[in-house]
């Protein structure tokens, strides 16, 4: 009983960090799925979702629900910037210039914002918003810090669904994934489009970065690269360009982190995630729910 009542919360905790996986890998399979890019920037905007939300609650003490809302405008902004400086110039360059591009995006972003005095390479406790609960379920132990980011993920989840697949905005995301060209005879604003896929993807990083702030309460500016990176990993995992793929994908990620802390040491939890990259890349490089596409 005792086992498995530890598997139980272990398991509960890494679906806590798969869901925080979960929402950054979106952004990765959104944007690749309407641009065929890997934005490696989007682990930073995933730790400006954290300070931006750090700074609402420490210096104005903004409600939570607001610092949600708050936060997913400013990073929605930021992936804005982003796409419209770095990434549209070189949208009919080859695919490695925008790869080295979003590496350049990254670093950018990561060393700047560390020279300045509002974002620091130290780093400093994230305050809670709240109390934490512990809820006693008999097998395992859940906290209202759980609660909070199984129902975030979930409700974001649900509003990602429906807009892509309930909206006519939706609907164009899913004409220029499958075929730009097409789309644009269509009368499809390409351009539109693809900056409103990275600010909902921004969002989702802001959604993310505020809940790991919460769950694990500090931050840095340096914060966004191993989340990001697994996160990339996680919509590999799943199938890069398919929205349940990089959910699952990340939940995978998270579970198999934490296990791997729990049963085995804390020192090989990244090095799992690089073997795991490295079987699907082998075995089934198109990912979970990727198909296969064969050359004629």
């Amino acid at each position: 009983m005792e086992i498995t009542g530890y598997l139980l919360q272990q398991f509960i905790n890494g679906l806590q960090l798969g869901a925080v996986y979960a929402l950054i890998a979106l952004g990765y399979t959104m944007v690749y799925g309407v641009l065929r890019l890997i934005n490696f920037a989007h682990g930073d905007i995933f730790m400006l979702g954290a300070f931006i939300a750090y700074y609402l609650i420490s210096k104005f003490a903004i409600p939570i629900y607001l610092v949600f809302i708050i936060t997913m405008f400013c990073t929605a902004g930021v992936g804005y910037i982003i796409e419209k400086v770095a990434y549209k110039p070189l949208r009919g360059a080859p695919k490695i210039s925008l790869l080295i591009t979003a590496v350049g995006v990254s670093l950018f972003l990561e060393y700047f914002l560390s020279l300045n005095a509002i974002f620091t390479a130290n780093y400093i406790g994230f305050p809670r918003p709240f109390e934490v609960v512990n809820y006693d379920l008999s097998l395992f132990t859940v906290t209202n810090i759980q609660i909070l980011i199984f129902a975030t993920t979930g409700v974001s989840l649900v509003l990602l669904y429906l807009l892509i697949y309930r909206t006519k905005q939706g609907k164009a995301m899913r004409a220029v994934s499958y075929d730009q060209e097409v789309a644009a005879l269509m009368g499809i604003n390409i351009d539109r489009t693809i900056s409103f896929t990275f600010m909902v993807g921004a969002a989702l990083a802001g959604v993310g970065g505020i809940l790991y702030g919460i769950a694990y309460p500090q931050i840095n500016v340096f914060m966004g690269v191993m989340p990001g990176i697994k996160s990339f990993i996680a919509a590999v995992l799943g199938g890069i360009g398919i929205i349940h793929g990089a959910v699952i994908g990340g939940f995978i990620i998270g579970i198999s982190e934490v296990f791997v802390s729990a049963f085995l040491s804390s020192t090989f939890r990244d090095g799992v995630i690089f073997v795991i990259l490295f079987l699907v890349l082998l075995l089934k490089p198109s990912g979970i729910f990727g198909k296969r596409i064969e050359k004629v």
